[in-house]
């Protein structure tokens, strides 16, 4: 006969407490309300008999009880997790990567072809969007990710920080003389006037941070179409410069100045830490930050 087991869902509430030391990180890491973890945790104690954890002011502690059973559920987490990851790493042999539009396209399409030659059998497909992956329920392996890098549950790794500044054509420079100072791109086009990037640029270029107030609202929804209507001459877009340095180094684009502004938010490489040992993940995690490293620099990287 088996042995009994305790339910799964007391079981993790249990293992993620015991690992934060916090109901509430727990709660936060489950996608729980506190009061739920406490049930599941009062549920497992009853079922085994005796507390697992001291109640106290603003902390909880493992009891005698609890700290023998902690490292085992944990330990038991691992490896069922491991094994999921090996099964799902060896079906079809695909690697899916959700990244932005943008990224993907002025930087990841260039450079893929790179990791493909090194692993010729792992077939690796591109899920753009702008929404936030829920690793649990959506097929996704690996995900780039711009923010400020705050995700409970993830392992996350540094690309470059999300700078941006203003990018135009030569071209239409040149229509009023050159961009000799900041005023000048407002005797220009704005592709995209409302866009809060411009506010934070203008601060540091000491231009009034409503002076496009006035101005028509479009948007192309993506740094990827801004740039290429401004490589078009249509008008001023305002970019992570990072993305666009071949467009910025053949002459496609002009940067008129070094002032660069940041909201705080960076690029990144995020999956669940459960998987971090996954081959294909592995692989692709060694390559990508390495390849950033060298086509970026230590400025941006």
């Amino acid at each position: 006969m088996p042995l009994p087991l305790p339910p799964l869902s007391a079981v993790r509430a249990f293992e993620a407490a015991a690992r934060h030391g916090s109901f509430t990180k727990a709660a936060e890491e489950l996608g729980m309300t506190q009061a739920a973890v406490s049930y599941q945790i009062k549920m497992l104690e009853e079922r085994v008999g005796a507390p697992l954890f001291l109640r106290r002011p603003r902390q909880v502690a493992l009891t005698e009880v609890g700290q023998r059973l902690a490292p085992v559920f944990t330990e038991a987490f691992t490896l069922i997790g491991e094994a999921y990851a090996q099964a799902r790493s060896g079906a079809e042999g695909v690697l899916c990567v959700s990244t932005i539009l943008t990224f993907a396209s002025s930087w990841l399409a260039r450079n893929l072809g790179a990791f493909q030659i090194q692993h010729p059998a792992l077939a690796v497909r591109l899920d753009t969007s702008t929404r936030l992956i829920d690793f649990a329920r959506e097929d996704v392996d690996i995900a780039i990710r711009s923010g400020s890098g705050n995700w409970p549950g993830l392992a996350k790794h540094f690309l470059f920080k999300a700078d941006f500044t203003p990018v135009l054509s030569p071209k239409l420079a040149e229509s009023i003389g050159g961009v000799k100072e900041p005023a000048d791109l407002l005797r220009l086009p704005v592709l995209d006037p409302g866009d809060p990037w411009w506010r934070e640029w203008f601060a540091v270029a000491g231009l009034p941070v409503d002076a496009l107030a006035e101005r028509p609202r479009s948007s192309l929804g993506a740094q990827a179409y801004e740039a290429n209507a401004a490589m078009a001459g249509h008008g001023v877009a305002i970019v992570t410069r990072a993305l666009f340095s071949a467009e910025l180094a053949d002459g496609r684009l002009l940067q008129p100045f070094d002032l660069v502004a940041n909201d705080g938010n960076s690029y990144w490489l995020v999956y669940p830490e459960a998987r971090r040992n996954v081959p294909k993940i592995r692989a692709f995690r060694d390559w990508l930050l390495a390849a950033v490293a060298g086509s970026l620099g230590p400025r941006d990287a």
